[in-house]
């Protein structure tokens, strides 16, 4: 009995050590970062500053303030390529985001970056997504082309975060670092008004999220049956995958993620080192982006793009569900035009802006079954 006793003490000292500071975690996790990594906390601040909190760090209040918005859990009813509710197990696109924020978490550590921030980036990318996916997408943007405007879900996303949800009575929107906000405003290609070029935080949700619609894409048109993993042996990359997830005694799906995320690896590396990128300054004035894949598997992902094209985007069960879900949207943005209800006014008021953009807003934030009860 005493040897017991001495043994079970000796296992729990170590959960007697008091919690280190804040400041001292954060700079532990800053010494694992590549040097040319986004810090732990930032380097750009809040639009309005506010206390740091006494535990977590500035991009982990950043992603629960996300993942506690109206947005993102309305996710869960939007279509990602089937109608939202079809089926049980199709993804949706809380699914599809949950999906593209763990490989942009698992992309970020192997490179050694700010995990938090790709994680937030992830979880925010798509929460301006409206219903019906992107045929919904494209019916918004044809409505507010009559008013001069358009509809790009990546701006909405950016709107919803910045806008439209509420986390203070103390200012609009989530009050996110700019580092969030900088990584929903651009694409690995382009430059913000400043000039400078994304983190690669931002270029790795970019790339994660071609990934992610990539592998899951064959799991759904499979599990739909539209194709079967036969057919994709047409596809070299996909063939490839298959015979991968023979030899690892695994799925498709996961053979093909490991197939592109060990492509990426290598070709980052190499762009790493060919543009001379040693700090977060050299990121931001890159010629070009560097998170990328290979140029050879460029071409087999655009091979397997063109299959899923022509035997899963262009199928008329697909294409029809799409199209009843743009008449829906169309329909609904000009019954709250010619007769806003409470809820389009109230948006109105709130926001302050024009009466198209608060009906756009309203529309854009719903699920696809109730935008279909509300037509």
């Amino acid at each position: 009995m005493r040897d017991k006793e001495i043994t079970f003490a000796g296992c729990t000292q170590g959960y007697n050590k008091p919690m280190k500071p804040l400041s001292l975690r954060i700079q532990e996790a800053n010494s694992v970062l590549a040097a040319h990594a986004v810090p732990i906390q930032g380097t750009l601040g809040r639009v309005e500053p506010e206390p740091e909190d006494d535990t977590r760090f500035p991009f982990q209040r950043d992603r629960d303030r996300i993942i506690h918005t109206q947005a993102f859990r309305r996710l869960q009813g939007k279509t990602q390529v089937f109608v939202a509710g079809e089926g049980d197990h199709y993804r949706t696109r809380l699914t599809h985001t949950m999906e593209v924020a763990q490989l942009s978490r698992d992309m970020a550590r192997t490179l050694s970056l700010n995990e938090d921030l790709a994680e937030c980036i992830a979880l925010s990318h798509d929460l301006g997504h409206p219903p019906f996916a992107h045929m919904g997408e494209q019916a918004l943007d044809a409505w507010m082309k009559k008013y001069g405007s358009g509809f790009e879900h990546n701006e909405q996303s950016l709107r919803a975060v910045t806008l439209l949800e509420e986390h203070s009575t103390m200012h609009h929107g989530l009050n996110v670092n700019r580092e969030v906000l900088e990584g929903l405003k651009k694409h690995p290609g382009q430059r913000s008004a400043d000039g400078l070029k994304p983190a690669l935080e931002a270029q790795i949700v970019n790339i994660a999220d071609e990934i992610a619609y990539s592998a899951h894409d064959c799991d759904d048109g499979i599990r739909a049956g539209l194709f079967a993993a036969t057919d994709l042996c047409a596809v070299p990359l996909a063939k490839e995958a298959l015979h991968l997830s023979g030899e690892r005694k695994t799925s498709m799906r996961g053979a093909l993620i490991n197939l592109l995320m060990n492509d990426l690896y290598a070709a980052t590396d190499a762009e790493l080192a060919s543009q001379g990128i040693r700090a977060l300054d050299d990121v931001y004035s890159a010629l070009r982006p560097i998170v990328k894949f290979s140029d050879g598997m460029i071409a087999s992902l655009r091979t397997l793009h063109d299959f899923l094209n022509e035997r899963m985007y262009a199928n008329a069960r697909v294409l029809e569900a799409g199209r009843q879900g743009q008449e829906i949207v169309t329909a609904l943005c000009d019954k709250f035009y010619a007769r806003p209800i409470a809820k389009v006014l109230e948006l109105q008021k709130r926001i302050g802006d024009s009466l198209h953009e608060a009906v756009k807003d309203y529309v854009a934030g719903m699920t696809d079954a109730y935008a279909r009860s509300m037509r």
